[in-house]
């Protein structure tokens, strides 16, 4: 700047000039040295491009042979390149597929054990497959719709499993009525079976009982995995050494769904839904059994089917109780029962109460026992049921003895009223079979001989017999002591004596048309069966082995019913002779004011007399025991005449003081004192 600023521009221009001269003149010294090296050093260059060149050429020349030679190679390893690719290529997809193809299976093992109704075991898999395989392959489209669809197909296995489990509910109401005929018959069989037992003791070793199989069969039950396909817990209370096999309660009904259901809804977590909904609607279906048919009391199949239905419905709860751990417990049960009791208890007083044949009570009588047999044989308290069968048996005695007063006044209606007449020895034993009666001096009779009493006294005697029996029928499998039986026959039978055989004597001898020789062999008769009521006592004692010197032991009334009907008899008579006195009296007709007196007794008179006379004589000539009989109707003989001859005095007595009589003369004194006179004579 100072150059171009200042006015020296022209010399420094100069002085520059000299200066490149100068460096021009040392170069070219120094070129001038080393010249002939340049010219070397060119030389060896220019051979080394011929060199070079020729170098160039092999190379140009080994290149392409080179790329020639390798184009093969090329091709070769690119084909290798793309091989190992493919080969990496498979490798995952293998590792893949490895992963997906159990998830398939799985699934599509899921879906046939859907479509074959697995339920169970379908939604192991479906576990299985949710827990442990989907969660590998969780990146997959088709992974992500199978986990979408897992709660639907969970959904679907409950709503299936309910469908079957109601299905049970429906077969099980079906097959209520058949499962308690089963477990009825079983209970026979083993009341069957306990009463040989009995009997022969030796050989109370050979078999179970019923519950210990029960129990037996329920360890192995519990034992057992519940997530067997086919299982059906089912308990074999049957013994397979019996000659007869009755089906029981699972061989009717398979329990597997509610299994199934059970073991589903657990997994589920919904276990105690599900049990809400099983005990709700077994509680309507208890409802329904409990609820009997209004005729149900017209034949004993109604109340038989009443009972298989309710013995059905608790079987299969009983099987539910201990074939699972909680769907029901002993709690639930025993309120169930509590209710079914108090129902069916209800129910038999009233249906009870309108039958009047006694067979029909007595085979009722004998349902209800097995009934409570049975469901006592599962562990059920059924003292209430025998406690009702103690009312039922006070219904029972009314039935028999109105049965009974039928049957009494069929043989009073039919009995001829006469003593009974025997040809021959067979004859006479089969009566003395049939009646308690011994005396010597007709036995020495020869035949043809008679009893004194008439035909209605061995067949009342054998009624009365038949009536213990039957209050004994019913009295059997109440588990009653013996006292008990026999104050219960003894109460019966003086029902029976007192009231209605009493009722059935006293409307005979009230009948109008009753005769005196009638009345009289009533008299005999009862005095028969009077003298018969010890061998009664006796007869109770030995079928009740109750000796009637026990304390409490109810005493036979007979006597006193026997003696009350000859006494009423007797009555009848002195009543029915005043009646004919009163007849003839009426023929009576006495002229009071006749001149002169006729020369005999007045006819009526003397007719009355002769009626009177023949009348005595049947006293008189009454068969039989010597010392019984004309004691007795010597008795009765001289009450009636005292009777009778008292009714007479009073009623000549009236004749005279009757209002009519105005005025009588001595003829007419005179005949009437005739009369007097021939009744005294």
């Amino acid at each position: 700047r100072s150059v171009y600023d200042g006015e020296e521009h022209g010399r420094f221009m100069e002085k520059l000039e000299a200066r490149i001269r100068n460096h021009d003149r040392e170069i070219e010294k120094m070129c001038n040295f080393h010249y002939q090296g340049f010219v070397d050093s060119i030389t060896e260059l220019l051979k080394v491009r011929g060199e070079a060149q020729k170098l160039k050429n092999q190379v140009t020349d080994t290149n392409r042979k080179l790329q020639n030679e390798g184009k093969e190679l090329i091709i070769a390893m690119e084909e290798l390149k793309q091989c190992r690719l493919q080969q990496r290529n498979i490798s995952a997809t293998v590792d893949k597929l490895t992963l997906c193809l159990p998830v398939l299976e799985m699934y599509s093992k899921l879906r046939e054990q859907m479509k074959s109704k697995r339920h169970y075991p379908a939604l192991k898999t479906l576990e299985h497959l949710e827990h442990t395989y989907l969660p590998q392959v969780s990146h997959y489209r088709f992974c992500k719709i199978m986990v979408d669809n897992i709660p639907k197909l969970r959904e679907e296995i409950k709503e299936v499993s309910m469908s079957d489990l109601k299905d049970f509910l429906e077969s099980i109401r079906k097959h209520s009525d058949k499962i308690g005929e089963t477990a009825m018959k079983q209970a026979q069989q083993q009341r069957n079976l306990d009463n040989i037992v009995s009997q022969h003791p030796r050989i109370s070793g050979g078999k179970k009982s019923k519950k210990e199989v029960c129990a037996s069969s329920d360890l192995e039950v519990k034992n057992t995995s519940p997530m067997s396909e086919q299982d059906s817990g089912i308990l074999d209370v049957e013994d397979e050494d019996e000659d007869e096999e009755v089906p029981g309660a699972q061989d009717l009904v398979d329990f597997s769904p509610v299994y199934r259901c059970l073991h589903i809804y657990s997994v589920l977590g919904a276990r105690e839904t599900f049990e809400n909904y099983y005990r709700k609607q077994r509680r309507k279906q208890a409802r329904l059994v409990l609820q009997p048919p209004s005729n149900m009391h017209e034949t004993l199949d109604g109340y038989r089917k009443y009972f298989n239905q309710i013995v059905g419905f608790f079987v299969v709860e009983d099987h539910i109780l201990h074939t699972t751990q909680g769907l029901v417990n002993r709690a639930y049960i025993d309120e169930l029962w509590e209710m079914a009791l108090s129902k069916t208890i209800a129910a038999l007083r009233t249906h009870s109460s309108y039958c009047s044949d006694p067979s029909l009570v007595l085979d009722l009588k004998n349902l209800i026992v097995l009934f409570a047999d049975t469901l006592q044989g599962y562990g059920f308290p059924v003292n209430q049921l025998f406690d009702m069968l103690l009312e039922i048996q006070d219904q029972y005695s009314e039935t028999l003895l109105k049965k009974w007063s039928g049957v009494f006044r069929n043989i009073l209606d039919s009995d001829n009223y006469s003593p009974i007449p025997v040809t021959n020895e067979e004859v006479y034993k089969k009566i003395v079979g049939q009646f308690p009666f011994q005396d010597a001096e007709l036995e020495k009779q020869p035949f043809p001989k008679k009893f004194p009493f008439s035909e209605f006294v061995p067949k009342v005697y054998n009624q009365i017999k038949e009536f213990i029996y039957a209050c004994l029928k019913f009295s059997e499998d109440l588990h009653l002591s013996s006292t008990e039986v026999d104050d219960m026959i003894r109460k019966s039978t003086n029902l029976l004596l007192t009231r209605t055989l009493s009722n059935c004597l006293q409307n005979v001898i009230k009948r109008k048309n009753i005769g005196l020789t009638e009345l009289v062999q009533i008299i005999i008769n009862t005095t028969h069966l009077e003298k018969s009521c010890k061998f009664l006592e006796e007869f109770i004692t030995n079928i009740t082995n109750v000796l009637p010197e026990t304390v409490h032991t109810t005493k036979l009334y007979g006597t006193t019913t026997f003696k009350d009907a000859r006494h009423a008899a007797e009555e009848e008579i002195y009543t029915n002779l005043n009646q004919k006195i009163d007849q003839f009296l009426q023929l009576a007709d006495y002229d009071w004011m006749a001149m002169e007196p006729g020369s005999k007794a007045s006819d009526y008179l003397v007719d009355l007399i002769g009626f009177l006379r023949s009348t005595f004589a049947v006293f008189t000539h009454l068969p039989g025991d010597v010392d019984v009989h004309s004691t007795m109707s010597g008795k009765v003989a001289q009450t009636a005449c005292m009777s009778a001859c008292k009714h007479l005095s009073t009623s000549l007595m009236q004749l005279l003081l009757e209002a009519e009589v105005r005025q009588l003369t001595l003829g007419a004194l005179q005949q009437f004192n005739l009369d007097v006179e021939e009744c005294e004579r």
